[in-house]
């Protein structure tokens, strides 16, 4: 039989260190392909030339996680030739239902082989013999000499190589969840030691190929007779034994049964040109892999990246984590620091420094410097003598001495406590590793030095290494600090070459660093708060709450515990009867959204008690924690995040004040809380008019949409006019509403089905209502399409100042994921322009009233507005320089337009 192996020809590398064992991972890669063509969507995967890729990506992925997760020592994949092997010589009819492969699957294999072969992976195909045979083949030399050996295969005939050493990874859900065989699984899984998995499997028969069971015998009758006889020969020999109408079909259907043992079995001595020996892993040729990637069109960097991390010649040998550098480090003595300012301060220091926040107030108790050289230094500011604080000051507050710090606008809101200034921030690592990675959970310091340096930051390393200059144990926090410093510096290096790869480097200096400087002095200012106003809302809310509580028992004639989900569900499904919500693990839900449902299906008044309930008590809530966080001064000081959105849009926290409700009467009740405070005459409030929309206009080009911007009129009027064919005149209140929330559902990513939710019609309704909307703005449908197309093939989305948002999952072979990924794909390039615009904003507007020596201040942002607090005799001239900053921020197709408000409180200046 003719035989062929593709083998790399690169010298071998060395075999592991005495007392390892080397791994072994074996592929079928016809049925792994297989798989993976049906677990994407072929039309989501194509090449301009028409070449259909998700069998070949699928695969790729599962390969490169694979290699990640097991770090095989050795690595090799079989294919099958054809469907003539000697199974099919024996019986014709093996494999004779599988249908034709499709068209879109044709090709793919050979491309797999071709990108198999730039990564030097070893592929077996032998005519005549499945990839199963090799698989076993390979798999049993390669037990005996020693390896330890992983099998991934949809074939579940693999089970019976299953060992101690031989373990199969069998996929579950498309190749994306692999599911780990071991002798104790297969027992669990089947009743059966692996050995016996042929025999039950022969009995059991299997429709994939064609081989019949015997009628009225399944799993648990085949598991029960191969454990009652033993094995396979046993039962045959012993047929007579099985009594029974299930013994005449036994014995009926012996000699397909028998056959069915011949077939499998798998071979384990076919022969091969190579043997585990010879299948070792090598560097891969990256320069030929990166003309394959390019040729398929496989631009999602993610993708890029697991692929090449998984090249044995980018590993390194492991060592344990250390803290990493040799560092001269200094205590330093009052008189000490201008000196080593002077010696070391003209080039870029890596700072940290140990402070605390809170209230208003803050102090710094530690501060460390570290330079490239090695120089590192620590001091207490309050041991400061008069020169060096002078010294320090005049560093801090110089732009041209570049400095690297890790959240740089919590160490600028501290050091102005304390009368300093920093300028001259280069580089903020927690930024970077947010623009590099948007959507990563932690920006902690210590998971970004063991990530990108690979180095660990633990104070009892940095005591005990020896590599610091004292190292003494009572010197342990200081030279943790002083390694952190030198670990903020590394990174910064590191990440300014990451931030030119992802195209944010301009991000980072023009917006991002300049914002944490805006909002440093924002946390500080803070907002004068109406202590007593605030007390009255929250008592007002807790009666409320008492209130609904006490209608809520006298709806249903007795007690219960409103905010137990499982007394509630016995009195709204149980005692009420009414029609039961959808099902959960723990009975039926009564979340807003199903509470709001039951009040629409039934004529009880106890869900809307329950809405009113939670509403109000989640509003006490608000207040409560508003109360909690006045400062002694009389005002709030919010920390504005810059890293928690993944679209770049600013969030706030202790208090989060995008909580307080806008629309509701509340809500605006809430707001008015917020006060203008001593000194000042009144607040600003100034907010972009339908910025997301205007976004999606100038992204879509679409012309008709701008042209509804650009005519003055009320846009949704004048779109509800050209979607519904009727005359402005004619736009009644519930077409217009319908508009609004189709022009906001899709810059948002909403689907038809969202849309019938919204708008309370049925998902048929708002799909056609959708097709309308597009037959009249085409535009906004191609641009949709296209956004989303893109960000599939390069693996993310970008704003118009380049902040990219990264959604691997819109190739994965989980449909609710991927779905998920798309409605994200459609909205962060519009929610993150109108992030970016915003700071932009905030930045011009902030740069002009110092440039024009005005004492009017920025004081909060929230969502698309920004609030100032205005000094005496300012209003007119900061009315018009937020006008024209505002609207100046970034040239649109669809022209921004501000709405501006002044009051004595933060909801009379509303607009």
């Amino acid at each position: 039989m003719a035989q062929t192996a593709s083998k790399k020809t690169a010298a071998p590398t060395p075999a592991p260190s005495t007392g390892e064992r080397p791994r072994l991972l074996l592929l079928d890669g016809h049925s792994l392909a297989y798989r993976a063509f049906f677990a994407l969507p072929a039309e989501n995967f194509s090449t301009s030339t028409g070449q259909t890729t998700n069998a070949i990506y699928g695969f790729a992925s599962m390969l490169a996680n694979t290699l990640r997760d097991e770090r095989p020592t050795h690595l090799a994949v079989a294919f099958d030739v054809s469907r003539k092997t000697w199974r099919s010589e024996r019986f014709t009819e093996y494999k004779a239902n599988r249908s034709k492969s499709p068209d879109e699957f044709k090709g793919q294999v050979e491309l797999i082989g071709e990108l198999l072969d730039t990564m030097k992976v070893t592929r077996f195909a032998v005519e005549g013999y499945e990839a199963d045979d090799i698989i076993a083949t390979l798999a049993t030399q390669a037990e005996a000499a020693g390896f330890d050996v992983l099998i991934v295969t949809g074939d579940r005939d693999s089970f019976q190589l299953v060992s101690d050493h031989v373990t199969v990874l069998y996929p579950t859900k498309g190749v994306s969840e692999l599911t780990r065989f071991t002798p104790e699984k297969v027992q669990e899984k089947y009743g059966l030691s692996p050995q016996q998995y042929p025999d039950f499997a022969a009995l059991r028969g299997d429709p994939s190929d064609n081989l019949p069971g015997i009628p009225g015998v399944g799993e648990k009758t085949a598991a029960k007779w191969i454990n009652q006889f033993g094995s396979f020969q046993q039962l045959v020999e012993r047929a007579d034994e099985v009594k029974g109408k299930v013994g005449e079909k036994l014995r009926d259907h012996l000699e397909s049964v028998k056959l069915n043992r011949q077939l499998t079995e798998l071979v384990r001595d076919v022969e091969l040109p190579v043997g585990p020996e010879g299948l070792r892993r090598e560097p891969y040729d990256r320069a030929a892999l990166s003309v394959v990637l390019d040729a398929l069109e496989f631009r999602h960097q993610n993708f890029r990246d697991r692929l090449l991390a998984a090249d044995p010649g980018a590993v390194v040998e492991e060592e344990p984590l250390a803290p990493g550098v040799e560092l001269e480090g200094q205590v330093l003595a009052a008189g000490e620091l201008a000196g080593w300012l002077a010696e070391h301060g003209s080039g870029p220091l890596g700072m940290a420094t140990l402070d605390t926040w809170a209230l208003g107030t803050g102090s710094v108790s530690e501060v460390a410097l570290a330079a490239a050289g090695g120089a590192a230094a620590w001091f207490d500011p309050a041991e400061l003598d008069e020169a060096d604080e002078r010294a320090f000051a005049a560093w801090s507050a110089d732009p041209d001495r570049p400095k690297v710090l890790h959240d740089a606008k919590g160490a600028m809101r501290v050091f102005a406590e304390h009368g300093w200034v920093i300028e001259g921030v280069t580089m903020d690592t927690a930024l970077a590793a947010y623009l590099v990675k948007p959507g990563r959970r932690s920006f902690a310091l210590d998971a970004l030095t063991e990530e990108y340096l690979g180095r660990e930051l633990a104070p009892a390393a940095a005591a005990d290494s020896g590599q610091l200059a004292f190292g003494a144990d009572e010197q342990a926090e200081k030279d943790a600090l002083m390694t952190q410093a030198r670990a903020v510096l590394d990174l910064g290096e590191a990440f300014g070459e990451r931030l030119k790869e992802v195209g944010a480097a301009d991000l980072m200096r023009d917006v991002e660093l300049p914002t944490s400087a805006v909002l440093a002095r924002m946390e500080r200012s803070g907002i004068a708060a109406d202590r007593e106003w605030l007390d009255r809302m929250e008592q007002q809310f807790a009666g409320a709450v008492q209130q609904a509580v006490k209608e809520a028992h006298a709806s249903v004639g007795h007690e219960f515990n409103l905010g137990s989900p499982k007394q509630l569900q016995e009195v709204l499904f149980g005692e009420l009867g009414l029609p039961r919500t959808k099902k959960t693990k723990t009975g039926f839900t009564t979340d807003a959204d199903a509470l709001a449902w039951l009040a629409g299906q039934t004529e009880h008044e106890l869900p809307v008690i329950m809405l009113r309930h939670r509403e109000q008590a989640r509003l006490r809530s608000t207040v409560e924690g508003l109360i909690k966080t006045v400062s002694p001064g009389g005002r709030i000081h919010t920390t504005f995040n810059q890293t928690v959105a993944a679209t770049g849009r600013l969030s706030s926290t202790d208090p989060n004040l995008q909580n307080i409700p806008v629309r509701t009467d509340e809500g605006r009740a809430i707001r008015r809380g917020f006060v203008v405070g001593e000194g000042y005459e009144s607040l600003m409030t100034a907010d972009y008019s339908q910025i997301e929309l205007r976004v999606m206009a100038h992204l879509s080009e679409d012309e008709g949409l701008i042209e509804a911007f650009t005519s003055g009129e009320d846009l949704h009027t004048t779109v509800a006019s050209q979607v519904f064919s009727v005359a402005k005149a004619d736009v009644d209140a519930e077409m217009r509403r319908k508009i609004k929330a189709m022009s906001y559902g899709l810059a948002y990513g909403l689907s038809a089905f969202g849309l019938s939710q919204q708008l309370g019609i049925t998902s048929g309704e708002a799909g056609k209502l959708m097709d309308t909307y597009f037959e009249r703005f085409g535009g906004v449908r191609d641009y949709l399409r296209r956004v989303v197309e893109e960000a599939r093939a390069t693996g993310y989305t970008e704003t118009i100042l380049g902040r990219r948002r990264y959604l691997p999952d819109l190739n994965s072979d989980n449909r609710q994921r991927r779905e998920m990924a798309e409605r994200m794909a459609l909205n962060a390039p519009i929610q993150g322009t109108a992030a970016d615009i915003v700071k932009i904003a905030m930045l011009r507007v902030d740069e002009a009233l110092h440039a024009e020596k005005l004492t009017s201040r920025l004081l909060l942002q929230v969502h698309d507005e920004i609030v100032l607090e205005i000094a005496p005799g300012e209003r007119e001239p900061v009315e018009e320089l937020v006008r024209r900053e505002m609207t100046g921020a970034v040239e649109l197709r669809a022209p921004l337009d501000v709405s501006v408000g002044v009051g004595a409180d933060w909801e009379s200046a509303a607009h």
